[in-house]
């Protein structure tokens, strides 16, 4: 998928039990998680003395080259990658963030969506006459959590109280200048948060593929609401916040996620295997090929193949040293965008009717380019075909929509997208379907961007005042703002 859909980031965290540099395996587990994040790359590690720090923007070779990472040793440490959900892509949002609370010093990554942000900052600034110096919601978090953790010496306290005023999603690693790793989860679990152990120590990521390049054998996922701390004395766990439910984002199995990935106990790629599956049986029709926009349907295009027994060929092919594609101001440039990105095999395309597999349509900008270059290459029909419902509200989680007026699902009918891309047929996989695949419950995962029911109290508040005003453009990311 083209279009500017963006998760908030990837988290990483390692503890050495035999006190070695964990610094490389943090680099190497940054890297598998790179697709979550390339604004910024960072590692903060605890040597026994103090914590060290490396962070850049880019991407995690251009901010660490080289050897660089080792300037991060130590024993215990985290590593993020990011793309900015709240504030901007500059260096000093860039993470891990570190700050001391007297003698203490804690360095903090997050990925996730704190919908609350601009009025909790609002108040504790007011409150404790406080000056934060980034636009980041971390550093709100890590002032919480270091000014807790300082004041009662309790990690499980300094997390409880965290919890007990964040609206949104996270998923968080920390370490602390008395040596320990900290692993903590929301009570939603909106997002994802695995670790995994072996004889050398204990590592944590926002996704499985992240211990699999370290060698590390998946555990489980942190519980709902779940505080896990590392350090000399073992590993010690609790639920720190029960929870009412789960909300786990369902587009980490549409799209996020990499496909061989293991989250929630679902290898994503079966689950997109599946996605495909139920969309051939949704709404069956006679074609030639079957093809996937690379990367991230390549599954769900296989999926589709087995049901319909369409053969499965690789009608678009990715050019793999073009970075991503960003935003562009005409309808014009952004056909430009899709050519250098994607090339069509005009000799397995020509006189074919294609069913063309993409995981979800938001802005509609740049499924257009993509249907009339296949037509471009001899198609002789298009239909598209998506693996997500129409995408009709904004996240407030962690996705880069953050309001209504952006998604061509709010301003048009299936039938009206569908002809405004040139494609000959449009369908969606419908919600129950999407539910069914995954393998969970309605009520164990969010949807709100494809239902507009949001799971948390704040972010139904953010909707109602988005509708309220209109979406003034002042109101782009309205959780930014004290409302």
């Amino acid at each position: 998928m083209l279009t500017q859909l963006r998760e908030s980031c990837g988290i990483v965290g390692m503890y050495s039990y035999g006190k070695s540099d964990v610094s490389f395996e943090l680099f190497s587990g940054l890297i598998a998680v790179q697709h979550r994040g390339q604004d910024s790359a960072g590692i903060a590690s605890y040597d026994g003395a103090r914590i060290n720090m490396i962070k850049n923007v880019g991407l995690v070779a251009d901010a660490m080259p080289g050897e660089s990472y080792r300037q991060a040793a130590g024993f215990a440490g985290i590593g993020h990658v990011r793309y900015p959900t709240i504030g901007v892509s500059f260096a000093q949002d860039a993470q891990p963030m570190v700050k001391k609370f007297g003698k203490l010093e804690v360095a903090l990554a997050h990925n996730g969506n704190i919908a609350n942000y601009g009025t909790l900052r609002a108040r504790l600034e007011k409150e404790n006459d406080l000056l934060l110096e980034t636009t980041c919601d971390t550093e709100l978090v890590l002032w919480v959590f270091g000014t807790e953790l300082e004041k009662t010496g309790d990690v499980f306290a300094a997390v409880k109280k965290c919890m007990d005023i964040l609206d949104g999603s996270y998923s968080m690693v920390a370490v602390t200048s008395r040596g320990e790793v900290v692993a903590f989860r929301d009570p939603l679990a909106i997002k994802p948060l695995v670790y995994g152990k072996t004889d050398k120590g204990i590592f944590f990521a926002s996704e499985s593929v992240a211990l699999d390049i370290n060698g590390f054998k998946l555990a489980r996922d942190l519980k709902p609401g779940e505080v896990m701390v590392v350090s000399a004395k073992g590993t010690e766990s609790k639920v720190v916040m029960p929870p009412k439910r789960t909300a786990h984002c369902m587009f980490e199995y549409v799209y996020f996620a990499r496909p061989d990935s293991v989250m929630d106990g679902r290898l994503v790629y079966d689950v997109r295997i599946e996605l495909g599956k139920r969309l051939a049986r949704q709404k069956p029709i006679r074609a030639d090929m079957v093809v996937p926009v690379p990367d991230t349907a390549r599954a769900a295009a296989e999926g589709y193949s087995q049901e319909s027994k369409i053969p499965v060929v690789e009608g678009l092919i990715k050019n793999r040293y073009v970075g991503r594609t960003f935003i562009m101001p005409s309808q014009a440039k952004r056909e430009a965008a899709v050519r250098l990105k994607l090339n069509a095999i005009a000799g397995k395309l020509a006189g074919k009717k294609v069913v063309l597999i993409d995981d979800s349509i938001v802005r509609g900008t740049t499924m257009g380019p993509i249907v009339r270059l296949v037509r471009a290459a001899g198609a002789k029909q298009v239909h598209v075909r998506i693996t997500c419902p129409p995408i009709i509200s904004p996240c407030f989680y962690g996705i880069d929509i953050p309001t209504y007026r952006e998604l061509i699902a709010t301003r048009m009918s299936v039938a009206e997208i569908g002809k405004s891309i040139g494609a000959d047929s449009l369908d969606y996989l419908t919600v129950d379907n999407l539910v069914e695949s995954i393998g969970m419950q309605k009520g164990e995962l969010c949807l709100g961007c494809i239902t507009d029911d949001y799971v948390t109290e704040f972010g139904r508040k953010i909707a109602g005042k988005l509708k309220l005003e209109k979406e003034s453009d002042v109101a782009s990311r309205m959780w930014e703002q004290d409302v």
